[in-house]
C-alpha cells in the first residue's frame, strides 16, 4: 500500500512579484522503481484520483487524503489516456493504451468490464464518448479514428484518409455532441459531423492546419466556440473551429512565458487551462528541475503572455507530466488543496494554499529523493 508521507514546510519572506505560490501537503511516491507518472484524472464527485503509471498500472487514491484506495492491472504496454467519461457509471474509469485496446474499470472492485480491441499491431492514442445519441466512443488509433456502438461493443466506422500520421486527440465538442475534433502528428485537426452514416467524404467538414505535430488540444469561451493547441515544439494558438480561422498564434510560446518569469526559465508545457466562470485562460508551464508556472493568456484585442500567477517548486526533482488543480487563486476542495501534479521522478505532489492572500513563497523542507538518477529528456509517445 502506498502511505502519503507529510512534508514540512517553511514559510519565507513575501516575494517583489505577483506570483501566488503553494506549498507541498504531502508527496507520494507511486513505486520505488524507475515509474512515471502519466495522467491524473479526477471522479465525476471529486472524492478520488486516477493516476496512470509507466508501469502499465493505473492507480487510485483519495484526492483529499492522498490514501491508496487501490490498482486496475491489465494493460502490456503505455496507457496514452484515462477518463472518468462513461455514459453509463460515474464508477467507471476507461482507458486507451498502445497495446491497442480500449478498456473499462469498475473502480469499487478494480476488475476490467470492458474491453475493445484498435485489430493487431495497433496503439490507440485517445478516445472520446459523445454522438448526437450519446451512443459513440471514438479513438484515434494510429492514423486511423476509430468508432464503436459502447452499449453495444460493435465497430460501426474507421476514418482513414483524413490523417496520414498518428492521431494523438479525439474530442467530441461540448455543447455539439455531434462535433468530434482529432489532432494529429500530421499537423492537422479535422472537424468532423458524426450524425447519420460516419464516412470520411461526407463527415469531413472542415480541416485546420497547424503546421507541426500536435499534442493537445482543448476547448473554451463562449460555448466552446474557440479551440486551444499546444503542439509537440511548445507552440501556442487559439482557433475559432466555427469559423475555421486563426484566432492567436504563439510560436514563441516557451520564450515569451520565460521573458515574463523573474525566478526561472520554461522548457516545456504541460496543459492549458480555462476558467468558464472568469472567461480567463492560462499555459502551464514546466521546468527540468520540477518547478511549474500557470501564466495567463491574452488572445483576444492584445496578443501576450504574462508573468506566472500561480507557482508550484519543491516538489518534483524532474519533469512534470500532468497536472490536476483549480485556477490560481483558488482552491480545488474545502480541504484548502489547490491541486495534485505528476511527474516523471514517479511522484504525487499534493499542493497546498497558503490561505493568506499574499505573495508568500512555501518551501518543502523534506522531499523523497529518487532511487537514481532520471534523465531530463522528456519521454512521451507523442
Amino acid at each position: 500500500m502506498d502511505d502519503a508521507e507529510e512534508m514540512d514546510i517553511e514559510q519565507q519572506q513575501p516575494l517583489p512579484n505577483t506570483s501566488k505560490r503553494f506549498g507541498i501537503k504531502n508527496s507520494i511516491q507511486t513505486n520505488f522503481g524507475d515509474d512515471y507518472v502519466f495522467q491524473i484524472v479526477p471522479k465525476n464527485d471529486w472524492t478520488s484520483m486516477a493516476v496512470s503509471l509507466s508501469t502499465n498500472t493505473i492507480k487510485l487514491y483519495s484526492l483529499a487524503t492522498g490514501q491508496y484506495i487501490g490498482e486496475c492491472n491489465g494493460h502490456t504496454s503505455t496507457i496514452n489516456q484515462i477518463s472518468f467519461s462513461s455514459p453509463s457509471s460515474p464508477h467507471v474509469l476507461h482507458s486507451c493504451s498502445s497495446d491497442g485496446t480500449l478498456r473499462a474499470w469498475d473502480t469499487r472492485s478494480f476488475q476490467q468490464v470492458f474491453s475493445v480491441s484498435g485489430g493487431p499491431s495497433q496503439e490507440i492514442f485517445s478516445f472520446s464518448f459523445g454522438g448526437a445519441n450519446h451512443n459513440l466512443l471514438a479513438a484515434g488509433c494510429n492514423s486511423q479514428i476509430l468508432f464503436w456502438d459502447w452499449r453495444t461493443k460493435r465497430q460501426i466506422a474507421c476514418l482513414e484518409e483524413s490523417h496520414t500520421e498518428d492521431v494523438t486527440q479525439v474530442h467530441f465538442i461540448p455543447g455539439y455532441d455531434d462535433r468530434l475534433i482529432s489532432a494529429s502528428v500530421d499537423g492537422l485537426m479535422c472537424l468532423f459531423d458524426t450524425g447519420g452514416d460516419i464516412n470520411d467524404d461526407e463527415q469531413l467538414v472542415s480541416v485546420l492546419n497547424v503546421g507541426t505535430s500536435i499534442g493537445k488540444v482543448g476547448f473554451l469561451g463562449e460555448k466552446n466556440q474557440k479551440l486551444w493547441c499546444l503542439t509537440h515544439i511548445e507552440t501556442l494558438s487559439v482557433w475559432d473551429w466555427k469559423d475555421e480561422r486563426t484566432v492567436a498564434s504563439f510560436e514563441d510560446a516557451r520564450s515569451l512565458a520565460s521573458k515574463s518569469w523573474m525566478a526561472d526559465s520554461v522548457d516545456y508545457f504541460v496543459d492549458c487551462h480555462y476558467s468558464v466562470e472568469e472567461d480567463r485562460f492560462w499555459v502551464i508551464g514546466g521546468t527540468n528541475g520540477g518547478s511549474l508556472g500557470y501564466f495567463p493568456v491574452s488572445y483576444k484585442e492584445t496578443r501576450a503572455i504574462g508573468p506566472p500567477e500561480a507557482v508550484l517548486c519543491g516538489g518534483h526533482e524532474g519533469i512534470i507530466r500532468s497536472v490536476l488543480s483549480g485556477v490560481p487563486g483558488e482552491t480545488m476542495d474545502n480541504h484548502g488543496i489547490f491541486g495534485w501534479t505528476g511527474g516523471e521522478d514517479g511522484r504525487l505532489c499534493c499542493w497546498l494554499s497558503d490561505g493568506s492572500g499574499t505573495s508568500q513563497s512555501w518551501i518543502s523542507t523534506l522531499a523523497l529523493k529518487s532511487e537514481k538518477t532520471r534523465k531530463k529528456s522528456r519521454h512521451s509517445p507523442y
